[in-house]
């Protein structure tokens, strides 16, 4: 188990203890149609991050996302479980497969998301205490014209020098998605519908973009 759902689990229990009461934000628009199946019509993209809890919550918020599922990606062991990719030995990046309406949001401004805000491109198999392949950032791109636009997004983020260091995310061709487990699916809202609180890592990551003026 990573540091990250160790900590996760410790909050859990913290919070049902003592009840925290954490202050809300508004927040980026707020996809008003999140579908529990993924819907026929619409491309999908599939990005690793981190922690994929994480990632798929920053997109579950973004107006013009239809639908998320949590999995692995880009390995070599078939249908590996949650505890196989942990060990960071069958290859598989942690990831989330984003469903989106490309009239509402387009597939560029989506990848500008994912770099700028959704997480950080900069650290090589690592974001924040998690480290390893497994959370390497990432874009499964599905044909040439998908790794072309992120090869030119890359290159904008980089020049617009939104970091201090460059962009390390791998274009890796798409491949199988081996879908995560469901208690991996939506974590953090069920985390919130089971405890009646927002989850510290999402109250946290609001308020530093509170502090960046996203909010």
């Amino acid at each position: 188990m990573s540091m990250m759902k160790i900590i996760a689990s410790l909050l859990l229990v913290l919070v049902a203890l003592f009840g925290w009461q954490m202050r809300s934000f508004a927040g980026l628009p707020v996809a008003e149609s999140i579908m529990d199946e993924q819907p026929e019509g619409y491309p999908s993209i599939t990005l690793g991050g981190g922690c994929f809890w994480c990632l798929e919550s920053e997109f579950r918020s973004l107006d013009g996302v239809k639908h998320t599922r949590v999995g692995y990606m880009g390995g070599h062991v078939k249908a590996p479980s949650y505890e196989q990719v942990t060990t960071a030995r069958s290859g598989h990046a942690e990831v989330v497969m984003i469903t989106y309406d490309p009239k509402v949001l387009p597939l560029e401004k989506l990848l500008h998301y994912f770099f700028e805000i959704a997480h950080d491109p900069t650290t090589l198999n690592q974001q924040g205490v998690d480290k390893g392949p497994q959370y390497r950032s990432a874009i499964f791109y599905a044909n040439e014209e998908e790794k072309a636009l992120a090869e030119n997004v890359i290159t904008a983020v980089n020049a617009k020098k939104v970091y201090k260091k460059p962009i390390v995310t791998t274009l890796e061709p798409a491949a199988t998605f081996w879908e995560g487990e469901d208690y991996h699916q939506q974590y953090y809202e069920k985390y919130e519908e089971q405890t009646g609180q927002e989850h510290i890592r999402v109250f946290l990551k609001k308020k530093k973009k509170a502090a960046k003026g996203l909010y």
